[in-house]
């Protein structure tokens, strides 16, 4: 199985981030997996990635050319693919992967996991998609969801397209158990003419 990581690039992090990405890095790797990633020498991406190596895993780094440019691409991967911008990064990442993990990250990691999240609500995929809340990190971005479901912003069906998992053993079991359900229709009701 191709599992994706998006994660942070930030080396400044608290060290618990970096033990939890060792964590599911080892266990991508112990299970057979290929990890797919950002293929960047920095933050929870080298972590993940070289750890996930060490246990095995051929791993595949896809990096815009403007981040390559500055020579944080690694040179550890199996394969390394240069995107020439970040639209074509996450098309390739999304493509290349049969599931989604995200460990704690910026606004970047926000992007790539929403984004999977909206096309799975759009009907476009039907993969597993799971967020390692290491130390409570996504619980202010949870809250955030539980006012959209309770302002009906979003479906509460919606719930079942993600996975929260405390640790990395979970998110890999959750992968691993994983079966796909049909998603409901997006809208409330179907669209009408616009009031305008």
């Amino acid at each position: 199985m191709n599992i994706c990581v998006f994660c942070s690039s930030s080396n400044a992090i608290p060290e618990l981030y970096f033990d939890e990405a060792k964590k599911l890095g080892k266990l991508i790797g112990d299970n057979h997996h290929e990890i797919i990633y950002g293929g960047a020498t920095v933050g929870l991406m080298h972590t993940v990635a070289e750890a996930a190596r060490q246990a095995g895993a051929r791993s595949v780094g896809i990096i815009p050319e403007s981040i390559h440019n500055k020579r944080l691409s690694s040179p550890l991967d199996h394969e390394q693919i240069i995107t020439p911008n970040m639209r074509d990064r996450k098309y390739l990442m999304r493509k290349r992967s049969d599931a989604f993990i995200a460990l704690p990250g910026g606004f970047g990691t926000l992007e790539e996991i929403l984004e999977v999240i909206t096309l799975k609500q759009l009907q476009y995929h039907n993969k597993a998609i799971v967020f390692v809340n290491t130390d409570g990190f996504y619980n202010s971005l949870f809250d955030q969801f539980e006012r959209a479901y309770r302002d009906s912003f979003s479906k509460e069906d919606y719930k079942s397209t993600y996975f929260i998992a405390d640790d990395s053993e979970e998110a890999i079991s959750y992968i691993h158990n994983y079966i796909p359900v049909e998603q409901a229709s997006k809208w409330f009701d179907v669209p009408g003419p616009s009031r305008f």
